[in-house]
């Protein structure tokens, strides 16, 4: 591996619980705890970024919002989320601007928070999320890979979702799934039975043992509304049998 690139890029870190006493600064200027958006039963969608990234972040922020454009969950109302720079430097009034450039870009209902903060902060959050990165004198940016991060209510890593394109059916089933199915419909909760996250593939695929064993339980119980009047009536025969 190139030298520029060691330590580069995402180790998993599922289950792992975020630190939430985390301090950070939203686009208002205003000083906030990681905390502050667990505060009910959201799922959290986290993003590592820095907002004057001039390839990869736009990227993948772009194909994020195009995500979210297909779900009728809204930011805000149904999940969290959060954009943190991991730039130092950067400050609320760069995060406010590419709050807003993107609101009027996308005009997806709901809010989210572009956060800023000081380098221990970062880099502490960095590592409990397994996000490499590190400042390329050379280019004079910050070499780093891209992921969505989602996290459950408590603060628990549920999945993580590479690349700089998101489909709106595994954004959905993700945030579904790290709600522990406190949000999303009945339907979402039936397809998340018959479907199963491909790690490899970074998205939902179908799974047959769940389908089988759907069709299995359905089975017994068609035979079972089916063999119990059944039986009923041949005891009953039996029983008028029995008086002649």
């Amino acid at each position: 591996m190139p030298e520029q690139l060691k330590g580069i890029g995402i180790t998993e870190q599922l289950g792992a619980k975020v630190d939430l006493g985390l301090t950070f600064t939203d686009e208002n200027g205003k000083a906030v705890k990681l905390g502050d958006y667990f505060q009910s039963n959201k799922p959290v969608l986290l993003s590592l970024v820095y907002y004057g990234c001039p390839n990869l972040c736009n990227f993948y922020l772009n194909g994020l919002f195009e995500g979210l454009k297909g779900l009728k969950s809204q930011p805000g109302r149904d999940f969290e989320m959060i954009m943190v720079s991991i730039d130092p430097k950067e400050d609320p009034a760069l995060a406010s601007t590419k709050k807003e450039n993107y609101r009027k870009e996308y005009q997806i209902p709901g809010d989210w928070h572009f956060l800023t903060g000081k380098d221990p902060e970062i880099k502490a959050l960095a590592k409990q999320v397994g996000f490499g990165f590190r400042w390329d004198e050379e280019s004079q940016q910050y070499a780093h890979t891209s992921a969505a991060i989602v996290v459950t209510p408590s603060g628990e890593i549920s999945r993580y979702l590479t690349g700089i394109t998101f489909e709106p059916t595994t954004l959905r089933l993700s945030l579904v799934e790290a709600s522990k199915n406190m949000i999303g419909s009945i339907i979402d909760q039936v397809i998340l039975f018959c479907f199963r996250f491909d790690p490899n593939a970074k998205k939902y695929s179908f799974y047959a043992y769940n389908l089988m064993r759907a069709s299995a339980g359905a089975t017994v119980l068609l035979l079972a509304l089916f063999l119990v009047p059944f039986c009923r009536r041949q005891r009953r025969l039996q029983q008028l049998q029995g008086d002649f």
